[in-house]
Order: C-alpha cells, then sequence, then structure tokens
C-alpha cells in the first residue's frame, strides 16, 4: 500500500506547462577579460555582473531560473515586462563597468533573446520550444543588442512593436521553417541613429567624444548618444558604400568612460593607432580607441583602395 502512495504522489508532482517569456542575457567580452586578467579577476568581475543583472530582472518583475557562467536565464509571466526590462540593463551593465574598467580596460557587453511561448520549469531549469528559440536568438544577438522571436512580437503593444526592425529570418534546431527575427531599439531610441541622451552619465560626459572623419564627413559620438552603427546598409547611422564592408559591419559607443569599436562583420575591422606601424584586427571583437588613428573596413586601412576613416578620441576623464 506504501509503494502504491509513492507512486500516487509522483504522478502529481509531474510539472504542468505554463506560457511565459524566455530571456537569455549573455556577456560579452568575457573571454577577451578571461585572456587579459586571468581567471581570478575576471571571475570576480563576471560573477559582479551577472549577479547584479539578476538582481535588476528579479526587481523587474522577472524569475530568474538559473545562471549560465557568463548569462543568465530569465523568466517573465508579460512580454511587455520582459522587453522593457531588457532595454534598461545597459545601465545596469555601464555600472558594471564603471566599478572594473579602470583595473581591466576591458569593458563587457550583453547580448540578449526573448521570446514566448509554453514552457516546463523543473529542478532548477526550464523546457520548451520558447526556450530553445531564446537561446538560439541570444547565441545570434551581436554584443549589445536585443533580438525577439515572432511570437513574442506579435503579443506586444504597439507602443513596443513600432521600436522593433524585422532583420532576418533563421533556422532553429530541431524545428522546421524559418523563423522571423526582430530586433528591439536599446533605450527606446534606433541604433540607425545617434539620438537623445541615455541618462547614463553625469555632466562631466560634455568631455567626452570620438571625432570620425569619413570622406569630407564629419560625425562625432558623444557618450549620450548611444551606438553609431556603421555599414553598407542605408538602415546604419554612417553609410559606407563598398562590397567589402558589411551591411551591419561595426559599431562604435561609450561603455563605462572608453570608447569602444566592436565588429560583427564578415571580413573584419583593421585599426591603425597613431603611427605606429602594427594594426589590430578585429574579427567578431572589439577593442577600445584612444588618440588617434584609422579604421579600416574590410581590408587594411593601408590598402589605398580601402572603406577607412579616421578617429580622434577626446577622453578628458583619463
Amino acid at each position: 500500500m506504501a509503494a502504491d502512495g509513492n507512486r500516487g504522489d509522483s504522478t502529481q508532482s509531474v510539472p504542468e506547462q505554463a506560457d511565459k517569456v524566455v530571456v537569455f542575457a549573455d556577456l560579452t567580452g568575457s573571454t577577451k577579460l578571461f585572456e587579459s586578467q586571468g581567471n581570478t579577476i575576471a571571475t570576480r568581475v563576471v560573477t559582479r555582473c551577472t549577479q547584479m543583472l539578476g538582481k535588476y530582472f528579479t526587481q523587474a518583475g522577472g524569475h530568474v531560473v538559473k545562471f549560465l557562467g557568463d548569462g543568465l536565464l530569465v523568466l517573465f509571466d508579460r512580454g511587455e515586462d520582459a522587453v522593457e526590462a531588457a532595454s534598461h540593463t545597459r545601465d545596469v551593465l555601464y555600472e558594471c563597468n564603471m566599478e572594473h574598467i579602470d583595473s581591466t580596460n576591458t569593458p563587457l557587453g550583453l547580448k540578449i533573446g526573448i521570446e514566448f511561448g509554453s514552457v516546463i520549469e523543473q529542478r532548477g531549469d526550464c523546457y520548451g520550444d520558447a526556450v530553445n528559440v531564446a537561446a538560439r536568438l541570444g547565441d545570434r544577438a551581436e554584443s549589445n543588442e536585443i533580438l525577439l522571436g515572432e511570437s513574442l512580437y506579435t503579443r506586444l503593444p504597439e507602443s513596443k512593436r513600432i521600436l522593433c526592425t524585422g532583420i532576418d529570418r533563421i533556422t532553429i534546431k530541431g524545428k522546421t521553417g524559418l523563423f522571423k527575427v526582430w530586433r528591439f531599439d536599446w533605450r527606446h531610441s534606433a541604433e540607425t541613429t545617434i539620438t537623445g541622451p541615455l541618462n547614463l552619465l553625469d555632466e562631466r560626459s560634455s568631455t567626452q567624444r570620438a571625432d570620425i572623419d569619413v570622406n569630407g564627413r564629419h560625425v562625432q559620438v558623444l557618450p549620450m548618444h548611444g551606438a553609431l552603427v556603421i555599414g553598407r546598409s542605408e538602415s546604419c547611422g554612417l553609410v559606407i558604400d563598398d562590397r567589402r564592408v558589411s551591411r551591419r559591419h561595426a559599431r562604435i559607443e561609450w561603455i563605462g568612460g572608453q570608447c569602444t569599436l566592436t565588429d560583427f562583420s564578415t571580413n573584419g575591422t583593421w585599426v591603425k593607432f597613431g603611427r605606429k606601424a602594427e594594426l589590430v584586427i578585429l574579427k567578431r571583437d572589439n577593442c577600445v580607441l584612444h588618440g588617434q588613428g584609422m579604421v579600416g573596413l574590410g581590408v587594411s586601412p593601408e590598402d589605398f583602395t580601402s572603406a577607412s576613416f579616421s578617429f580622434q578620441i577626446v577622453n578628458d576623464e583619463e
């Protein structure tokens, strides 16, 4: 009789499915941090950042299912809450970078994938198609990018949908067909233009800027402007018409008081600092810009046919 009772309890403990919004958030730049700073410092920084993000998501109404080394998995009941929370994680990351940037000089970024669907949560983990899709979107996202699945997008209010841009259709392992992907603009502003303040910095930010000059055009990137995306696509903030340049080739932004260049292109990005002969080659990686120099998109700036631009960094906070 006791054995039969135990079997009955086991049946009752079968987990139920629930409709949830799944958020995968992963730090970017952590590999470079471990390489440059070693395991002890890097582990402390990454743990601090993920714990800060976990606390923030919880305060925003989410439930942290588990931490994933340099990332975390979070569930929300409402898509609008999840997207709104994700759009402000850059504030949290800024604070984290401000805490460690002086000692490591390696700013961390964040990439996020979000999807809606039925999931089963059990023993500190969760399962379901929405989990798989959100994880795939998180893998596909570039540094400091939020990607949404179509199931989530269609359930968002119009005030949130107008801030999204359809960018691609992808395949999901184990599923047939193509899935629409949407990009949500950080802090309620499109990444394709330099727009208003992010409210992350104090008045001293006016002493920091990046001066960009390309083919007679001059662009300034200030900390309160957000990211300047450079590429061949007409949707980019700085359009470069060259077949060697990817549609979304690179991004320049201020992170933790440092001007950071991030490459997410096919052919790579070359950086030359001052008159030094050596070149820094970025391929799906980032570096901190300082002083003045040249950047080549898709090919070395020493190639006279290259799509290149000059930069000068003004940073009185250093």
